[in-house]
């Protein structure tokens, strides 16, 4: 089966290399946006409304729910990014002195902030080497073929080979995210994938006729 660093050259070679985004606080406050909705809700909602941190700050809670609402569950997530503007204003002068477990430990305080978030933050806003494993990874590795029992497990494969680097895990996340929506969706299109031959689920399905 692939290894971690040749799954990453494959999805590399297949997409763009592609960032969250450079702005921090846009990484926060989008992070808890695209719980339990789809991309293009969030970025509906960052052209259509002011969610800078000056913003959001200035901000009524009315206001803040009223522009989170396109993504769902608009009162919890605008309470977190409420929570998050005030954490993020806070912390960020220290965060440089700050090891990476304690920034975690904060972030997991939050109420609405989970393990995924936490990892983004980390990653995308503070550039810490922390591997985003979503459901999509979790399924992609499982229809490879590995049989992992523990997400510790997960992480130990994903890591392996790639040095700490924090920019290609924060690539890496992204590669997946694309392969999984163009192939490895809900009911994946295995036929035309291009992982299909290094696959257990995809080099077992038939070959659609052309």
């Amino acid at each position: 089966m692939l290894s971690s660093r040749e799954l990453y050259d494959r999805l590399a070679s297949l997409f763009p290399l592609r960032w969250w985004s450079d702005d921090p606080w846009t990484v926060v406050y989008q992070s808890v946006l695209v719980q339990h909705t789809a991309w293009s809700n969030v970025e509906k909602t960052s052209a259509s409304a002011d969610l800078s941190l000056s913003a959001v700050s200035a901000m009524s809670d009315e206001e803040l729910e009223r522009a989170a609402r396109p993504c769902g569950f608009a009162k919890a997530k605008s309470g977190t990014i409420r929570a998050l503007s005030s954490w993020y204003a806070s912390v960020r002068t220290e965060a440089d002195g700050l090891d990476t477990d304690e920034l975690k430990s904060r972030l997991l305080s939050i109420k609405g902030v989970g393990q995924e978030t936490a990892s983004v933050i980390l990653l995308y806003a503070f550039r810490r080497p922390v591997f985003v494993l979503d459901a999509y990874t979790r399924q992609l590795l499982e229809r490879l073929g590995f049989s992992f029992s523990s997400d510790c497990q997960r992480l130990e494969y994903l890591e392996k080979g790639l040095d700490g680097d924090v920019s290609v895990f924060g690539y890496y996340h992204w590669l997946i995210l694309e392969l999984c929506k163009a192939w490895c969706r809900k009911k994946p299109l295995c036929s035309s994938c291009p992982l299909r031959q290094d696959c257990r689920r995809g080099s077992s399905e038939p070959v659609s006729a052309s």
